[in-house]
């Protein structure tokens, strides 16, 4: 198992780079579309819900809402007279007439949903394991079988404590073959931005190898090899919590757990598994630190001999969207929190690198369309851009994005400043 954990492509390296891409947007572009933004939040509680999926009813067009579960979705012009569909985890969906809402500022409560066991057949499966192998025997039935173009949204941050200290953004292009299949997914870059703030950093680049591709390959069905194979889903302790509900569907909710705890680290998560299809609905899972110092091998690359970096916390979730019958990646998140100590200095400093990417629209690819050359991606890549997009504020036009949480717009608020002040 110590192989499989290895293979977390979740690796970082301590880095400097800056590369300039900033495609320009039309005007006509952002005529042709019309912006809604809101916060969605717990109907009970009125706390904000993060990771609600927002997708404008019989399409392929979507978002996910942000960590203070503020959204901001753009809708074709010609399209709106149709729905947004609300969808989260243990919650009623909720539907709502674009009609109905002001371009700003709308408010959407979600009312929590409690699923009774009579609605999970749980008797069917009395052995946990069985279930979920039984997720791995079905994808061929249940996860989508045709090529497809899909647009993401990517994101990425660096925290040093708690101030963000690099921001990365990129709509791509993923280029998704069959689950079936055995190719692997190729990803074009189509527009991106970054600023990193490397005063903050304390003299430290700290960076992600993979980039968009750690997000993609968190989509465990089409990438087992990173968490469940044949020869490792039986290393696994499996156990039924209570069923939930994804979309008013029921959902068995199955915990793991490695039976082997590992030296240097080992698995525990939650699979959410549709009841009826039998199809993987969504996945969270940590990779418990044990060894701090011989954890730091699996994630570290490349880093000066005066410093040490430790894992401290690391956790991954993925969610996936259904239609036509068809089950494929829609979302997904990363956060790695990291020790990092220098020699000569007093005190030690903790980092937190998080990505998120969520799948904004997508369409069949059977004429077989390929990525451009000059435009893709190597999944070493190491993610950059023109850190002038961030005084842009049409820089994405009509790509829908998450919108940023506060700290976030800060951060670019501040980049803002400073090259207005350049200019004058």
């Amino acid at each position: 198992m110590k192989t499989t954990i290895s293979k977390i492509l979740s690796t970082t390296a301590l880095l400097c780079f800056l590369v300039v891409l900033a495609p320009t947007v039309t005007a006509q572009e952002l005529k042709n579309h019309v912006e809604y933004k809101g916060k969605i939040t717990d109907g009970n509680t009125q706390e904000p819900l993060e990771a609600v999926s927002v997708n404008l009813k019989n399409t392929n067009i979507s978002t996910i809402s942000n960590i203070e579960g503020k959204f901001v979705l753009k809708v074709p012009q010609n399209m709106t007279d149709g729905s947004l569909v609300f969808n989260f985890l243990g919650y009623q969906p909720k539907e709502i007439s674009l009609n109905t809402l002001s371009k700003k500022e709308n408010k959407i409560a979600l009312e929590p949903k409690i699923t009774q066991l009579s609605e999970v057949n749980i008797a069917t499966y009395l052995n946990a394991e069985a279930l979920v192998k039984k997720v791995f025997e079905k994808k061929a039935e249940n996860n989508l079988n045709d090529p497809a173009v899909m647009t993401a949204f990517y994101r990425e941050t660096i925290k040093r404590r708690n101030r963000n200290v690099s921001i990365t953004e990129a709509v791509v292009n993923l280029y998704r073959q069959p689950y079936t299949s055995n190719s692997k997914d190729v990803i074009e870059l189509h527009k991106a931005r970054k600023s990193t703030d490397y005063r903050r950093l304390d003299t430290v680049a700290f960076k992600l190898q993979g980039g968009p591709f750690a997000a993609l390959y968190l989509d465990v069905m089409k990438y087992p090899e990173y968490l469940f194979t044949n020869e490792t889903i039986g290393d696994y302790t499996y156990n039924f919590e209570p069923p939930s509900t994804i979309n008013s569907r029921p959902v068995f909710v199955v915990s793991f757990l490695q039976k082997e705890r590992y030296v240097d680290a080992y698995y525990k998560g939650t699979l959410y598994i549709d009841a009826e299809t039998l199809a993987l609905a969504s996945a969270s899972y940590n990779l418990e630190i044990v060894n701090e110092k011989e954890a730091s091998k699996l994630f570290v690359k490349k880093k000066p001999n005066d410093i040490n970096v430790y894992p401290l916390e690391t956790s991954y979730h993925v969610d996936y969207r259904e239609k036509d019958g068809k089950w494929y990646y829609g979302y997904s998140n990363m956060q790695l929190t990291f020790k990092v100590d220098q020699r000569g200095k007093l005190f030690n400093t903790n980092y937190t690198l998080a990505t998120e990417m969520a799948v904004t629209d997508w369409e069949n690819n059977a004429a077989g369309s390929k990525a451009s050359i000059e435009k893709k991606l190597k999944p070493t890549v190491v993610m950059s851009d023109a850190v002038s997009g961030f005084s842009d504020p049409d820089f994405w036009g009509p790509y829908n994005v998450i919108e940023p949480e506060e700290s976030i717009e800060s951060g670019i608020n501040k980049i803002q400043r400073k090259l207005e002040r350049n200019k004058s």
